[in-house]
């Protein structure tokens, strides 16, 4: 009953110009984190169009807050919301799969710097631009394709299929983790981030937090006799600068990672301070990111954290009187390892082989990625295998067409062997 492989990479060519344009009405729709309600619509009835039970559903904070992957949030969660379809087959012979991908987009920064709008959606050459176009609406994209391809031949999967469309993906991790709590689980998911054409064997889990200082306002003309806030945020970003440093001298202590240069990065994201350029600066706050190892405890990577600014305001005169205050504000994320050996990358390395005519390669990233939402907490084998993109989270962001096509065909194989597949009709 299975097609053989150039019938099914046929029939994702025979319907990738319908794709294209699905990706390019999705990256036209602005879906930064709290508006990604309008782009979740169009993708839900895009599936309740081809009849999947489709669910629309926010995130449960009181499902997953006591959860040890939940991530910490001072964000109202009021117009955040997931959609999950799912497809059952008339009989359960297969594998049951889960097809994740992210909705929510980051900011795009100063338009201007921009050749186009961020949202144009533009088709030029091999590459469709915009904001989220490799990050990762071609993926969300190429998961429904990949089941249309299926479609296009008569059959649907002969297992359980959930395509799941979350929110929170560049933030929390929590839209995937609320997926979970509801209780969509399966043998195996596969999350089409832009990865340019590799599988991904381990990733960093991620922190995020905020320190605020306090200072002491005088005029200007008495700055010796206050306390600038500001300058004195200088001498914690030194010593959370120090602690990266540390911390990257432990990669040989965690598989994968001995390898890469410089695995743990801190990136010091946003800073606010003072209130007049003649006053000195009676406050500052930095909101920050940093890495971590798979296999270290967020909790634990927390107190060091905290331990660390605590040991630099000590050593401060000013501060040692007026310590900061640090609060967890977003990620708080474990990261994970894709164990080698499982049947599921087996069945990957042989549709990537058949689509690309490649072997599949494997890396290592030093991000954050939500597979650990289904390695660590489902215990499942999580393949986060995607397109060729550039300038993800810069200007101009792309993706390739032809990689992306070469990607939704990899995807349409990998679901015909696990899930085995059935006519449409009986």
């Amino acid at each position: 009953m299975r097609p053989t492989d150039d019938a099914i990479l046929a029939a994702v060519a025979a319907g990738f110009e319908d794709q294209v344009g699905f990706l390019q009405r999705l990256v036209a729709i602005p879906s930064q984190r709290g508006e990604e309600a309008g782009a979740q619509d169009l993708f839900a009835r895009e599936c309740r169009q081809r009849g999947y039970n489709t669910e629309i559903f926010p995130i449960d904070l009181d499902l997953i807050r006591h959860h040890p992957g939940f991530s910490p949030t001072t964000i109202p969660y009021d117009n955040v919301f997931n959609v999950v379809a799912t497809h059952r087959p008339r009989r359960e012979t297969g594998r049951s799969l889960i097809l994740n991908g992210h909705m929510d987009v980051v900011p795009t920064g100063p338009a201007a710097m921009w050749t186009g709008s961020p949202y144009s959606g533009r088709r030029e050459g091999d590459w469709v631009y915009g904001r989220g176009a490799g990050d990762m609406k071609a993926g969300i994209g190429a998961n429904l394709a990949a089941l249309d391809a299926l479609r296009r031949l008569g059959l649907q999967p002969a297992a359980t299929v959930h395509l799941q469309s979350v929110s929170e993906e560049e933030c929390t991790g929590n839209g995937a983790l609320a997926c979970m709590a509801r209780g969509f689980t399966a043998e195996a998911a596969i999350i089409p981030e832009p990865e340019d054409d590799r599988l991904v064997r381990a990733n960093t889990g991620v922190l995020w937090f905020r320190v605020e200082l306090s200072g002491v306002p005088v005029h200007v003309r008495e700055a010796g006799s206050g306390a600038n806030a500001i300058e004195a945020t200088y001498r914690i970003i030194a010593a959370l600068r120090r602690l990266e440093a540390a911390w990257n001298e432990r990669k040989d202590d965690h598989p994968y990672f001995d390898t890469i240069d410089h695995p743990i990065n801190l990136n010091i994201g946003k800073i606010e301070g003072g209130d007049w350029a003649s006053s000195v600066p009676a406050w500052c706050a930095i909101d920050c990111r940093i890495a971590i190892f798979p296999g270290v405890s967020a909790a634990d990577a927390a107190a060091e954290i905290e331990a660390t600014i605590a040991a630099a305001a000590r050593e401060d005169r000013f501060l040692a009187n007026a310590p900061p205050t640090v609060t967890w504000n977003g990620f708080f994320a474990e990261g994970y390892v894709l164990e080698e050996g499982s049947e599921a990358e087996a069945t990957l390395a042989r549709a990537h082989l058949a689509a690309y005519r490649s072997p599949l390669q494997s890396f290592v990233s030093p991000s954050y990625l939500d597979g650990r939402v289904f390695v660590i907490y489902q215990g499942i084998p999580c393949l986060v295998y995607g397109p060729l993109s550039e300038n993800v989270h810069g200007f101009d962001e792309r993706v390739s067409l032809s990689s992306l096509q070469r990607v939704t065909g990899a995807i349409a194989l990998f679901i015909a062997d696990w899930c085995g597949v059935e006519p449409i009709e009986a």
